[in-house]
């Protein structure tokens, strides 16, 4: 088994890292580079960064943070939020982005996908799933942030993604993300077993349990976490010793 992942989530909205509950009611956390820095001294694998209002304005604010990110730190870099073609992705690994996050555009134009994928590899092209439980084991996948519904099926559309060249897919569940009681396990799993591409859960940690519980069951190959980061609940570092405890595949540091 490849090792799991552990990434660190930072939301932006203009200057700051923020965060929600349910993707609403944003709380401004602090400085993002402070924190993304802290996390990658603390052993993060990786680092998601996600303009949140992005899709709101139509453009990604997130190349000053990117571009002083990248002189700090020196573990792959995910950016997302108002990506609309190849030319914004050309921009953000310009600057320093590994792979770039596409969620509302590919919706639009799932053709994107490829276009990404053939011009800057499957490896660049992470395709952001924000699902809403709609009945048991049934999901439908929203964009800008959490709040539009697409009538898409979260599974069908995660395999469809894949065959489209992506190679990699953010898996937010917005009915656990920030209420720290654990991940959308069905869910994970769900989208995990329909597809051969590796699958990030993001939304809900609050405990090592958590992140065991989405690993082992949901068959999870990373975690991307926040809240239990931002507000020192956790380190990065705590959380691999558990997880090695728990016998999970993980880096050793």
């Amino acid at each position: 088994m490849a090792n799991l992942r552990l990434i660190a989530r930072l939301d932006i909205k203009g200057p700051n890292l923020i965060k929600g509950v349910h993707l609403e009611g944003l709380r401004v956390v602090g400085d993002p580079q402070q924190y993304a820095r802290e996390y990658y001294e603390q052993g993060a694998d990786e680092l998601v960064y996600m303009d949140i209002v992005a899709s709101l304005y139509g453009r990604n604010n997130l190349t000053d943070i990117v571009r002083k990110a990248a002189h700090d730190i020196f573990v792959p870099l995910t950016v997302g939020g108002g990506v609309r073609s190849v030319d914004d992705v050309n921009m953000l690994l310009r600057v320093g982005a590994d792979k770039v996050a596409v969620n509302t555009a590919a919706v639009a134009r799932p053709q994107l996908v490829t276009e990404v994928a053939r011009r800057f590899g499957s490896q660049c092209m992470v395709l952001s799933i924000e699902a809403k439980r709609i009945a048991a084991d049934r999901w439908e996948a929203y964009t800008d942030n959490g709040r539009e519904k697409t009538g898409l099926d979260v599974v069908e559309w995660a395999k469809k993604a894949e065959k489209l060249g992506a190679g990699e897919i953010l898996l937010t569940s917005v009915d656990q993300e920030g209420t720290r009681k654990g991940f959308d396990v069905p869910l994970v799993k769900a989208v995990s077993a329909s597809v051969g591409i590796p699958v990030i859960a993001s939304g809900g940690m609050g405990s090592v349990e958590h992140l065991v519980q989405v690993a082992g069951e949901g068959a999870a190959d990373a975690v991307a976490m926040a809240d239990c980061l931002h507000y020192k609940r956790l380190t990065v570092g705590e959380i691999r010793a558990a997880a090695q405890a728990a016998g999970l595949g993980v880096r050793s540091l």
